[in-house]
């Protein structure tokens, strides 16, 4: 019997040794790059404010500006970043066309509807996953607001997305 418990006693000792000193893998994120920080840091500042006319694009153009960012003062906001394939980051700017999205949660279904509409991703809680931050949409028209947007939830359209340079 006390060969039974010294046994126990043993294993015991080395399952709280093992737990103790077990090393906890890290999630790795993408590091985000500076000029990305910047531009999410600036956009942060804006929620409920009018930037320039209040028109989708003045929310990007004026977050890259502030940022320092090389782009070409129109539609091409940097590097496009291939969302299938590569992560999406805080700071990257979305160019829709015709994108209709599509919310189910149970029996309950909205639906999304952007012509021609720039944003800029704010968060990532995750593959497809994204935040925006965006203005001259409802229901905060031309003012800077939030919302989230999960690309599986994408029916129709395309989605552009660009990464900032330095």
């Amino acid at each position: 019997m006390t060969m039974l418990i010294r046994v126990f006693s043993i294993i015991a000792m080395l399952l709280a040794s093992a737990t103790t000193n077990a090393q906890v893998p890290a999630t790795v994120a993408p590091e985000l790059p500076a000029i990305n920080q910047r531009i999410v840091d600036h956009v942060l500042a804006q929620e409920g404010k009018k930037v320039g006319r209040g028109e989708c694009w003045d929310l990007a153009a004026d977050a890259l500006n502030t940022a320092g960012a090389k782009w070409d003062g129109m539609y091409k906001y940097g590097e496009v970043v291939d969302w299938r394939k590569n992560e999406v980051l805080p700071g990257d700017i979305v160019q829709m066309a015709d994108v209709q999205v599509e919310h189910k949660e149970g029996n309950m279904s909205r639906r999304e509807f952007y012509g021609k509409h720039t944003a800029v991703v704010i968060a990532v809680h995750g593959r497809g996953d994204i935040s925006l931050a965006h203005q001259n949409v409802d229901p905060v028209g031309k003012k800077v607001g939030f919302s989230e947007l999960n690309l599986e939830d994408v029916r129709t359209g395309k989605l552009v997305f660009y990464r900032p340079q330095e």
